[in-house]
């Protein structure tokens, strides 16, 4: 494609809320990433979060992180370039062990990734031994490698259900943890912290089958009923759809809720007066450029700041200088693999 191919294809699908100057450098940054991603026989990895320039112009695949790391374990491309944030460019890494794996910003993290490290799952699996761990996709490997399975929001509660056991330890999203507990009919326990960074259980006395976390998204907690009940009383006929890491109160209070994948897919394959996404804002406005048919409501202000840092000259950067490159310890590696790719068989 030509820079004005680009361009033609930015206007109409972001046009209409984006200067028309800004689409012009956009497209030319585009075009380059193009021309170094045939020099460096590389593939681009984008994830519904990216901002709608780079989503809709540069990727070779869209999708959320189960979706993507199903691409990553499929490529032969010598570059994997992960327009996401650290924890899914090192689980690319993790499923390619001999390619170079690139992020364009160190700097994009996870409040998730962020909330729970090694030392924490096995004090968990000390204090309850013998309990599978289900870890969270969104944790960085070292995490991931002192579980036995990995999940993503898509498939947790298939997960769960897939190890045939009475209880077991699910990290380290508390939302998450409390919706798949819901879904599959447990009883959740959550630690309480104490100084010093220690964690205790007050109710370990009653019949669990669930141990949960402390973690939560600092993007899908900040939605509430009152946002809701807010936006209903304006639309009455809306349509609203909250991802999983949103609390159990706000996903009771939605018509629908799922994975960032699952909720693109209902709307494309549902007709609703209009419709409201409850989570990274980004994805709405990428959602509302690929269904122009669609009446989408723009009141989410709600900007994850680690999804924030990818952009297209950061993009252009990584594979112009061959930036960023992901690291994953091989001892570390190996034992993440086996959850991750126990996890990919469920699907």
């Amino acid at each position: 494609m030509t820079v004005d191919d680009i361009l033609a294809d930015l206007q109409a699908k972001i046009g209409d809320y984006t200067p028309a100057f800004e689409l012009r450098l956009q497209a030319e940054l585009a075009y380059e990433i193009g021309q170094l991603k045939r020099q460096r026989n590389a593939i681009i990895l984008g994830h519904n979060y990216m901002e709608p320039a780079l989503f809709h112009s540069v990727p070779d695949f869209v999708g959320d992180s189960l979706d993507l790391s199903r691409k990553a374990a499929q490529t032969e491309k010598d570059i994997i370039v992960f327009c996401g944030v650290r924890f899914m460019a090192e689980t690319a890494k993790i499923l390619n062990p001999t390619r170079t794996v690139l992020i364009p910003s160190l700097e994009a993290g996870c409040s998730l990734a962020a909330s729970i490290t090694a030392a924490d799952v096995r004090a968990l699996k000390a204090r309850f031994p013998g309990v599978p761990v289900v870890t969270y996709v969104n944790t960085y490997a070292d995490v991931k490698a002192e579980s036995d399975i990995c999940c993503t929001s898509g498939n947790a509660a298939a997960v769960v259900d897939s190890l045939g056991v009475d209880t077991v330890i699910f990290l380290p999203d508390e939302y998450l943890a409390r919706n798949v507990a819901r879904d599959t009919g447990k009883h959740i326990i959550l630690p309480t912290l104490l100084p010093g960074g220690n964690i205790t259980f007050q109710d370990t006395d009653v019949d669990y089958q669930m141990i949960g976390w402390h973690g939560r998204c600092e993007v899908h907690e900040q939605f509430t009923v009152s946002d809701i009940d807010a936006v209903r009383a304006q639309f009455p006929d809306v349509v609203i759809l909250a991802h999983p890491e949103c609390s159990p109160e706000v996903v009771a209070a939605s018509d629908f809720s799922g994975s960032t994948n699952t909720m693109i897919r209902y709307v494309e394959q549902t007709k609703a007066p209009r419709y409201l996404l409850l989570t990274e804002c980004s994805m709405g406005e990428n959602v509302a450029a690929a269904n122009p048919d669609k009446e989408m409501l723009r009141l989410c202000m709600v900007r994850c700041p680690h999804m924030n840092q990818i952009t297209l000259q950061m993009t252009r950067d990584a594979l112009a200088n061959i930036q960023y490159v992901i690291d994953v310890p091989e001892e570390i590696r190996v034992r993440a693999a086996r959850a991750v790719q126990r996890m990919i068989a469920i699907g």
